[in-house]
C-alpha cells in the first residue's frame, strides 16, 4: 500500500472536485438538450442515464486491475479523464446528428441513451477508483466530490444562460480535461498534464467561437428540421427562438421548439372601432367584454396578444409577468420592438419578469382581471428529474391565491386547450370550485362563465375552453353581456349561470356530490394541490396503456405519455439496480466477496442512496414558488445540500468515527429533520415570500443546512465500515448506490404524482430508518463474527482465507 503521508492529497482533492463539477453540469445540460431535441419527458431520462453510467463505471473499474499498491493510479486516472474530453464531444455530436434527432425511432432512442452514458462511464470509472483508493480520508475525499458537484450548480446557470446548451457541454468536457491534467500532475506526469490541459484549452476556445458562431447546435427537434428560425437563443431553462409566420401573419415566438405564442403586430389605437372590437371576439377577449377598461394582470403574456386585448378593451393598468427575460428583453424590446409597436415598452403596461404565482403572492395589488391564456411550455426546467408536467399556476392553492387577489367584481380568465370527452378545462373547473369552497362561497355555480371557441375541432388542439370565475356571484346583467359576447364571437356556450345546458360542466358544477362526480368521471379531473402539481396528467395510471394504444387520439397524449416513459423507466431502474447487485459476484469472480452477509452490507448504500435523490427533488420542487423560477431553485436547493453535506462529511470522522451507536443516531437524526422540514417549510416560505432574492437565497441555505449536514455523514462513514470487513466491495458499494439513485429519481417524481410532494419527502427520510436497521443487523453480525475469532482463531483464519479443507 502507498504510504499515506506520501501522496499529493492537494491535487488528488482538486482533481475528484473538477471531475464531479463536470459530470454534474453535463448531467444537467443534458436536461436541456434532451428538452428540446426529444421532448420535456426525456429531461428527467438524462438523470438516468447519468446514474446508470456512474454505477456501471464503478463496476467496470474491477476489470482495470488497479491495486491500491499501484503507483501508477494516478497516470491512469489521468488517462482516463483526458479520454473523456473526446467521449463527451462524441457524445454531443451524436445526440445533435440528424440522423438521430431528425428520427425519433425507438432505434435512436436506444442509441442516444448508451452513447450519452459513455462520459459518465468513464467519470464514474474514474471517481470509484479514486475513492478506492483514498478510503483512509474518504470523509475528505466526499467532501471534495461534493464541493466539486455544488460547484457545477453554481457555473450551470451562468454557462446556459451566455453560451447555451451544446456549449455548456462542451464546457464540462474542458473540465474533464482539467481533471485529467490534475490527475498526471499527482502522478507526476507533467508532460502528460500539459497535453491534458492543451485540449482543455482547445475545447474551451471551441466553446466561445461556437457561441460567436454556431457550428455545433442544436438542427433538428423533435424530428423536425428547424430551418425557418430567424433568431434563437438559450437560457437556463428554455431554447427560445423567432420564426417568420405562425400561420396568422405574425412572427411566432418558438419555446424549445414546440410551443408557441404568436407576436402581437397590431396596436389598437392605430384601428378602427371595429377593428378593435374584433379583438375580442374569442374567449381570451370574453373577460374583457364583461368587464371593460379593467385593471389587469396577464400571467405569462408571451407575444402581448393578451395585453392587446385588455388595451383594446380600454384597459390603461396592465401588469404582464412572464418568467422568460429572453422573450421580454431579447425579442419584445429588442429585436421586435418595432413589429410589437413597442408594446412592453408603453407607459400602460409593466412586465415583470418573474414566475407568476410567486408575483402573485407577494404582490399587494388586487385586480379587476386576471388572465392566463394557454400558458404551458412544454420544455423541462433545469430542475432536471422533475420535468414532468409539474406547473404551480394551476393548483387549487393557486386559485386562492388569484381569488383573494381579485377585486370584488373580478374575473379570473383561465383559457386551455379541450378534447373530447373533456378534461384540461374541466379540470380548471374542479380548481375554481375547490378554491371558492375554501373562501367560504355558498353557491359555487354561480361564480362560473364558459365559452368554447371551435367546437367542432376537439380531437387536436383546435379547441378552446375559457374558464371565468368570479370572486363574487355572476349579475343577471354580467351573464346578459357574457351570452351576447359568446354568441357575437361565434363561440359556444358551455356553461352559464342561469341555464342547464347539459354538459359535464353543468353536471359538475350543479351537482349535489361533486367529489363523486369527480371520482366516477372517465378521466382525472380531481383538484391538484401545491404538494402534488401535476395539472396535466389526467388519464389514470390504471387506464394508461388502453388510452395510448386504443388508435388515433388527441394530442394530450403528448403530456400523458411521460407518466408511461415513467413507469418504463422505473422498471428499467430497478432491472439495473438489480443487476448492479446481483451481477458482480457472478462476473467479477474473487475479485468482489461472496458471502451473502455482504448483500446486508451493500442495502445499507441502496437505502441512502435512494433517500437523498427523493429528499433533494422534493426539496427544489417545494422551493420553486419561494425562489420565484425553477433555475433557481436547482441552483441554490442543491447547492446548499451538496455543500452543507460535503461539510457533513468533512465532519463525520470527528463527530462519528467508527462508532456504530453514533451512526444510527445520525440516521434516525436525518428522518427527524427531513420530517420536521417536511412540516415547517411551506409556513416559512410563504410567510417569507416578500423577501429580497439574496434574503431568501440566505435563508434557502439555512433552512437545508441542518438536514444537508447530516446527510453528508452517513456515506463516508458506511464506506469505512465497509472497508473493515470487506475491502473490495467498496467500488461495488459506489455503483450501487448510484444505481438506487438512478431509482430514487424516478421514484420521487412516482410518488410526487401519486402521493403528493410531502410525501415523498418523508418517504426519502424513512429510507435513512431502513440504513439504521441495516447497521444494526451488521453491527451484531460483525460483533458475533468477532467473538468467534477470539474464540477460535485459526477457523476464523480459514474462514477469512476461503481455506475450507
Amino acid at each position: 500500500m502507498t504510504d499515506s503521508s506520501s501522496r499529493p492529497w492537494s491535487l488528488v482533492y482538486l482533481a475528484i472536485a473538477a471531475t464531479t463539477m463536470a459530470t454534474l453540469i453535463l448531467e444537467l445540460a443534458l436536461t436541456r438538450i434532451f428538452s428540446v431535441v426529444l421532448y420535456y419527458h426525456f429531461a428527467f431520462m438524462a438523470i438516468s442515464i447519468a446514474l446508470f453510467g456512474l454505477g456501471a463505471g464503478a463496476i467496470f473499474s474491477y476489470y482495470l486491475g488497479v491495486r491500491r499498491a499501484d503507483s501508477a493510479i494516478w497516470g491512469r486516472l489521468g488517462w482516463w479523464s483526458t479520454l473523456n474530453v473526446f467521449a463527451t464531444t462524441l457524445m454531443l455530436l451524436v445526440s445533435l446528428h440528424p440522423l438521430v434527432s431528425g428520427q425519433l425511432t425507438a432505434r435512436n432512442l436506444v442509441l442516444l441513451y448508451f452513447i450519452s452514458a459513455i462520459p459518465f462511464f468513464v467519470a464514474g470509472t474514474v471517481i470509484s477508483l479514486a475513492i478506492a483508493e483514498v478510503i483512509e480520508r474518504v470523509d475528505r475525499a466526499y467532501f471534495f466530490d461534493l464541493l466539486g458537484a455544488s460547484g457545477g450548480c453554481l457555473l450551470l446557470v451562468p454557462l446556459l444562460n451566455i453560451t447555451g446548451g451544446p456549449n455548456t457541454v462542451l464546457a464540462a468536457a474542458a473540465l474533464y480535461g482539467v481533471g485529467g491534467a490534475l490527475w498526471y500532475l499527482a502522478g507526476r506526469l507533467p508532460r502528460r498534464a500539459w497535453i491534458s490541459l492543451g485540449l482543455a484549452g482547445l475545447t474551451a476556445v471551441l466553446v466561445a467561437v461556437n457561441t460567436r458562431f454556431p457550428v455545433v447546435d442544436v438542427r433538428f427537434a423533435k424530428g423536425q428540421r428547424l430551418d425557418r428560425e430567424l433568431f434563437s437563443r438559450w437560457n437556463s431553462f428554455s431554447r427560445v427562438a423567432v420564426e417568420a409566420d405562425d400561420g396568422a401573419g405574425n412572427p411566432a415566438i418558438v419555446i424549445d421548439g414546440d410551443a408557441e405564442t404568436s407576436i402581437a403586430t397590431v396596436f389598437p389605437d392605430e384601428l378602427g372601432a371595429d377593428a378593435r372590437a374584433a379583438l375580442l371576439r374569442n374567449g381570451p377577449g370574453l373577460p374583457y367584454v364583461i368587464r371593460p377598461a379593467a385593471k389587469t394582470l396577464v400571467i405569462g403574456p408571451g407575444g402581448g396578444f393578451d395585453v392587446v386585448r385588455a388595451l383594446a378593451s380600454g384597459s390603461r393598468n396592465i401588469t404582464g409577468v412572464e418568467i422568460n427575460p429572453i422573450i421580454v428583453n431579447e425579442v419584445m424590446k429588442r429585436r421586435y420592438a418595432a413589429p410589437s409597436h413597442y408594446l412592453y415598452s408603453r407607459p400602460e403596461v409593466r412586465i415583470q419578469i418573474e414566475d407568476g404565482r410567486s408575483y402573485v403572492r407577494r404582490s399587494q395589488e388586487k385586480y379587476q382581471v386576471i388572465q392566463m391564456t394557454l400558458v404551458d411550455t412544454w420544455a423541462a426546467t433545469a430542475a432536471g428529474a422533475f420535468a414532468l408536467a409539474e406547473n404551480n399556476l394551476y393548483t387549487s392553492d393557486a386559485f386562492v391565491d388569484y381569488l383573494e387577489h381579485l377585486q370584488d367584481d373580478g374575473l379570473l380568465a383561465i383559457t386551455r386547450w379541450e378534447f373530447k370527452p373533456p378534461r384540461e378545462s374541466l379540470r380548471v373547473v374542479s380548481l375554481g370550485l375547490d378554491a371558492l369552497r375554501r373562501l367560504g362561497a355558498p353557491e359555487p355555480w354561480r361564480h362560473f362563465v364558459i365559452g368554447r371557441e371551435n367546437a367542432k375541432d376537439l380531437t387536436g388542439y383546435g379547441a378552446r375552453d375559457t374558464v371565468i370565475v368570479k370572486r363574487t356571484p355572476f349579475a343577471p346583467g354580467e351573464i346578459a353581456r357574457a351570452r351576447e359576447a359568446i354568441a357575437a364571437s361565434g363561440m359556444t356556450a358551455v356553461y352559464l349561470p342561469d341555464e342547464q345546458i347539459p354538459n359535464p360542466f353543468t353536471d359538475l358544477l350543479r351537482s349535489a356530490d361533486p367529489g363523486r362526480f369527480v371520482r366516477e368521471y372517465r378521466f382525472d379531473i380531481s383538484p391538484v394541490t401545491d404538494d402534488r402539481p401535476f395539472f396535466f396528467y389526467t388519464v389514470r395510471t390504471r387506464d394508461l396503456v388502453s388510452y395510448i394504444t386504443a388508435g388515433p387520439g388527441t394530442k394530450d397524449i403528448k403530456t400523458n405519455i411521460g407518466v408511461m416513459l415513467l413507469l418504463v423507466l422505473l422498471g428499467t431502474s430497478l432491472a439495473a439496480t438489480a443487476i448492479i447487485l446481483l451481477l458482480p459476484p457472478l462476473l467479477l469472480g474473487t475479485r468482489v466477496p461472496r458471502e451473502a452477509s455482504v448483500f446486508l452490507n451493500l442495502a445499507y448504500f441502496f437505502a441512502i442512496g435512494i433517500g437523498f435523490i427523493m429528499i433533494e427533488m422534493s426539496l427544489v420542487q417545494k422551493f420553486v414558488l419561494f425562489l420565484g423560477k425553477p433555475t433557481y431553485s436547482l441552483t441554490v436547493v442543491v447547492f446548499s445540500l451538496l455543500l452543507s453535506s460535503g461539510i457533513g462529511s468533512f465532519s463525520s470522522r470527528g463527530v462519528i468515527g467508527g462508532d456504530d451507536r453514533r451512526l444510527s443516531f445520525a440516521l434516525a437524526l436525518v428522518a427527524v429533520v427531513v420530517g420536521v422540514l417536511g412540516m415547517v417549510v411551506p409556513t416559512v416560505l410563504r410567510a417569507e415570500v416578500a423577501l429580497p432574492m439574496a434574503a431568501k437565497c440566505a435563508l434557502t441555505t439555512a433552512l437545508l443546512f441542518p438536514a444537508g449536514f447530516v446527510m453528508g455523514m452517513p456515506f463516508p462513514c458506511g464506506l469505512q465500515r465497509l472497508e473493515k470487513r470487506y475491502p473490495s466491495a467498496i467500488r461495488w458499494a459506489w455503483a450501487l448506490n448510484s444505481a438506487s439513485s438512478v431509482l430514487g429519481s424516478v421514484a420521487a417524481i412516482f410518488f410526487a404524482i401519486h402521493l403528493g410532494l410531502a410525501e415523498t419527502l418523508y418517504l426519502g427520510g424513512a429510507t435513512y430508518l431502513l440504513a439504521l436497521v441495516v447497521v444494526a443487523f451488521t453491527a451484531k453480525s460483525h460483533a458475533a463474527e468477532t467473538a468467534a475469532t477470539v474464540a477460535c482463531p485459526e477457523v476464523a483464519s480459514m474462514a477469512c482465507s476461503g481455506s475450507g479443507d
